[in-house]
């Protein structure tokens, strides 16, 4: 099987619908997909209905943003309770505070000389439910000033960038907790990639575990080959589900095709054991994966 357990829609920062997104998933073989939007659940349905009309798995949930040591970093939330209320308050909160940012991000633009309105940015953001800086460098593509989103994240809007406005965001423990209250099973994000490697050590994955982290995400395009060794090998000393998946958001990402990492059945079938048990215990309402 074919299990891409990372993805997005239009819903947060991918450039496909949620129905798309799965068609383009069966089109290019994939037997069971994940959406995982930023901060919202706002695609699931969609989703479901074209799974069910393709035929094709589908596994609900999202990508949380936290933040540790003022760094940013990325939980997976699989198949929790939408509406178990300190969840939802806690993301409703991530998403203010990323639109909140992002006239503060255009001011630092203006400085460097480069004019953008919210209006343009919104007109980039298609169906998400909230503004963030991959809209803004959709936005910056779009009137000129830079070839692709890497160039404009690259320029202007990661961390560290002229361009670049911090945001809240729960740390990874509480976000952990939330998600197994809701049902669901948390699964750490590419924690090699990205600025997360400054922060998410052994130890601190160690102590994500003992709270209750169900899983890593090891093979993922921000890791190489001796990375995924080594979480490979720590996820196997903390009994933690070893995921992989592309992180596909369309056109919006390069080299991040559907299907380009994928999950073994084993280990996705140990995941859905963790969530289960996870929903059990909480006695939450929480969807269910459509496995055809």
């Amino acid at each position: 099987m074919r299990i891409d357990l990372h993805t997005h829609s239009r819903c947060s920062d991918g450039t496909d619908s949620p129905g798309v997104l799965v068609d383009h998933a069966a089109a290019a073989g994939i037997d069971v997909l994940a959406l995982t939007d930023h901060d919202t659940f706002a695609g699931w349905d969609e989703a479901r209905a074209e799974a069910e009309r393709r035929r094709i798995g589908l596994v609900v949930g999202a990508e949380v943003s936290c933040r540790l040591a003022a760094t940013s970093v990325h939980m997976l939330a699989y198949l929790p309770d939408p509406g178990e209320p300190e969840l939802q308050a806690m993301l409703e909160r991530v998403r203010e505070g990323r639109n909140a940012r992002v006239p503060l991000i255009l001011e630092r633009l203006r400085a460097v000389g480069v004019v953008l309105d919210v209006a343009d940015v919104a007109a980039q953001s298609r169906e998400a439910t909230s503004l963030g800086r991959p809209h803004v460098a959709d936005a910056l593509v779009a009137a000129g000033h830079v070839a692709n989103r890497r160039e404009a994240f690259d320029r202007w809007l990661s961390e560290g960038k002229p361009a670049y406005i911090t945001r809240y965001a729960p740390e990874p423990a509480e976000v952990v907790t939330l998600i197994i209250a809701a049902g669901g099973a948390p699964v750490l994000a590419h924690p090699r990639g990205r600025a997360s490697r400054k922060v998410l050590s052994d130890d601190v994955i160690a102590s994500l575990a003992d709270a209750g982290l169900a899983g890593v995400e090891v093979d993922h395009h921000d890791h190489d080959d001796a990375v995924r060794r080594a979480l490979r090998g720590l996820a196997g000393d903390l009994d933690l589900v070893v995921t992989g998946s592309s992180d596909h958001h369309g056109t919006g990402k390069d080299g991040h095709e559907l299907g380009s990492c994928t999950t073994s059945e084993g280990e996705f079938l140990r995941l859905l054991d963790r969530a289960r048990v996870n929903a059990e215990r909480s006695g939450r309402v929480v969807p269910q994966p459509y496995l055809p």
